[in-house]
């Protein structure tokens, strides 16, 4: 026994010291490991920016477009950086840009390793370029994504998850800005979401969800910030009516509708919404869900459009809306509310579609349209009979599952300038003396 004893005691002797001198060695790697990445992260990756700095912080929410899934990134995060003097930054007020994941840790590993593989273009990226371009060196745009792919609007609505995530974003912006003694708010978020409350059929008041979620996001963000102006939403409008399993465009009761009229009614009506637009005029990615790279950095402009105007606290423009419809025997004549006239109808950039998307559906689930005429600042569409009663409807056609502007659901009328007709639907019920539609 004592034989065995000694013979373990000996064995045990030296494997301690054979692993003490692999702590050292392991010791002494992790020690100039860190040394390096110490190095990397304060030296080469710091900020370019020196004196008293304002941050507008513009984050994008949502679901799967608004973290740009599937679109190639044709942004260079190195040109990000170095084309506008440091000016824009992630919630760290750092340049480590295209690492979200929706665990922290994970995030935190893909920034620590410049890990971009799944790297994807976001709208704000093209945002960002157009408002450094238009602000002065004493103003930092902070930009990042947020929310969760496949995901309703209750499930990144307050308390969830992703909800959280982004007012923690938030937070850690404000406590390094504060830590610079930069003034620091929130003027907008970028909303992208909408896909799955229509493919899911939730059954939900989408406007009524969205409007809670801007009541709760006010509050919340002010309570960090104390900041005295508002926090708008420069929305888009979903183009996945084709992705519902029962769309059918000539159904008098198209349920598909109810999110993208959501949207575009908030932005007519609610003074916090502001447009980026509706995304059918732009390409996607096997033309399915998501936008390609190229229609994201577009998107992101046109939000810069809105952005600007909210910075600057200058009145809205609403985007290409139409107005109340009149009905003449036969005939509905359509106003619009343009932005930059007059109206036109692009075949060219949006494939061409019947009626150029107009269409008028009676109960019984016929369209009786025979024809749609431009005449300045209105559209004027023939019908077969007498269209009271009906609905009048714009951009709600498609090919089953498709989106964007090759066969997707799609119309053909813009302003001069970038803002397409939202996609829309009109109830025709009465009419009263003047001949306008009750």
């Amino acid at each position: 026994m004592e034989v065995f004893y000694d013979f373990f005691c000996n064995f045990a002797q030296n494997n301690r010291v054979m692993k003490k001198k692999k702590f050292w060695k392991l010791f002494i790697f992790g020690c100039i490991t860190a040394i390096c990445i110490y190095s990397y992260l304060h030296f080469f990756r710091k900020s370019l920016l020196e004196g008293h700095k304002v941050v507008v912080c513009i984050p994008v929410y949502g679901q799967s477009l608004a973290l740009g899934e599937e679109a190639i990134r044709v942004t260079d995060f190195e040109r990000l950086k170095n084309d506008y003097n440091g000016r824009i930054l992630t919630e760290n007020l750092d340049y480590e840009f295209g690492c979200f994941d929706n665990s922290k840790w994970k995030q935190s590993l893909k920034k620590l390793f410049h890990y971009h593989k799944r790297s994807f273009e976001l709208s704000i990226y093209g945002m960002a370029e157009a408002l450094a371009q238009q602000l002065g060196n004493d103003t930092v745009i902070c930009i990042f994504p947020g929310g969760q792919g496949t995901t309703l609007i209750a499930q990144l609505s307050k308390p969830e998850a992703p909800y959280m995530r982004l007012i923690s974003d938030i937070q850690t912006a404000y406590e390094k800005a504060r830590d610079k003694n930069w003034e620091f708010y929130v003027p907008a978020i970028c909303w992208m979401q909408g896909e799955s409350d229509i493919a899911e059929y939730s059954n939900t008041d989408y406007k009524t969800l969205l409007k809670q979620f801007s009541k709760d996001i006010n509050q919340d963000i002010k309570e960090i910030t104390h900041q005295d102006v508002p926090v708008n939403f420069i929305s888009y409008q979903t183009n996945a009516i084709t992705r519902g399993k029962m769309f059918d465009a000539n159904n008098f009761k198209c349920k598909e509708i109810a999110v993208p009229q959501a949207l575009m009614e908030l932005v007519r009506d609610d003074s916090l919404f502001w447009p980026s637009g509706p995304i059918y005029p732009y390409s996607f990615a096997r033309e399915a869900v998501h936008l390609d790279g190229a229609s994201q950095k577009l998107l992101g402009q046109l939000a810069a459009k809105s952005a600007i105007r909210i910075i600057r606290h200058q009145k809205p423009i609403a985007g290409l809306i139409p107005l109340n419809p009149v009905i003449d025997n036969n005939n509905i004549i359509l106003p619009f509310a343009i932005p930059y006239p007059p109206l036109v109808f692009d075949t060219i950039n949006v494939n061409k579609i019947d009626n150029y998307g107009f269409n008028v559906i009676t109960p019984d689930g016929k369209d009786i349209i025979s024809s749609v005429i431009l005449e300045d600042s209105i559209v004027r569409i023939s019908c077969l009979q007498s269209p009271i009663g009906c609905k009048i409807r714009y951009a709600i056609n498609g090919e089953i599952m498709k989106s964007g502007n090759q066969h997707g659901p799609r119309g053909n009328l813009r302003d001069s300038y970038q803002y397409w007709c939202y996609q829309f639907e009109s109830a025709l019920k009465t009419k009263d003396p003047t001949g306008s539609t009750q």
